[in-house]
């Protein structure tokens, strides 16, 4: 299990998911920046509030399946993002560095049972060594709307009340020149933001996943 943030949202100690140099004491505001292409390939740029590139994201096909790389602000790999092959519950596997063998596996999310089109449905999480799944580690709340429109999600520690991340609409004069398209993420002191962007970027493809099953069915 996780460890559990206290209440008010500040973890006792570091909550080291990815790893310990993504954990600080203070508060931290991150950008979400989408990418504009005229081949849209789902990527984006996490930033500062004064605009330094901290993550990038990127897509890649193997195998006629796609996988979501998370990258240091220097292009180097932190973790592998993909969607497990058969899953009931849209489940994403992360992985460390450019790896998808399971002894480098992190930690796995799959949407609740509620499902994802009901205004109080999650996101569970469950790290590596909860094998059991009994009680996740993590979950997402998301708002009603999807991520990249004005919209909101929770990041909650376990089944508890703690929060440890929230996604807003860009609210600070700092953030103002980030652009229409793009949200803040408050990451809480002593929480992995390279975790919470890593949960917000499977957000992300579900949520582009659902969009497409959508316009190409026709509801169906």
């Amino acid at each position: 299990m996780a460890q559990q943030p206290s209440f008010g949202g500040a973890a006792a100690n570091p909550v080291a998911v990815i790893s310990p140099q993504f954990c600080s004491p203070h508060p931290i505001d991150l950008a979400i920046v989408r990418k504009v292409m005229i081949f849209s390939s789902g990527g984006f740029d996490v930033k500062d509030t004064n605009g330094n590139i901290l993550f990038k994201v990127k897509d890649v096909f193997a195998f006629m399946r796609r996988r979501r790389v998370l990258l240091d602000g220097a292009g180097n790999p932190i973790v592998t993002l993909r969607e497990k092959a058969i899953s009931q519950h849209h489940r994403w596997q992360v992985f460390r560095g450019e790896s998808t063998e399971r002894r480098h596996l992190i930690f796995s999310a799959k949407i609740a049972r509620s499902g994802w089109f009901s205004s109080t449905t999650k996101l569970d999480v469950f790290l590596a060594n909860n094998t059991r799944e009994d009680v996740c580690d993590f979950r997402v709340v998301k708002g009603s709307s999807w991520l990249f429109e004005p919209s909101s999600c929770t990041i909650y520690a376990g089944k508890s009340s703690a929060i440890v991340a929230q996604m807003h609409e860009k609210q600070t004069v700092k953030s103002f020149f980030l652009g229409k398209d793009n949200f803040m993420v408050t990451v809480h002191p002593n929480v992995d933001y390279a975790f919470i962007v890593a949960l917000i970027v499977i957000l992300d493809e579900i949520n582009r996943a659902s969009s497409s099953s959508s316009s190409s069915g026709g509801g169906g």
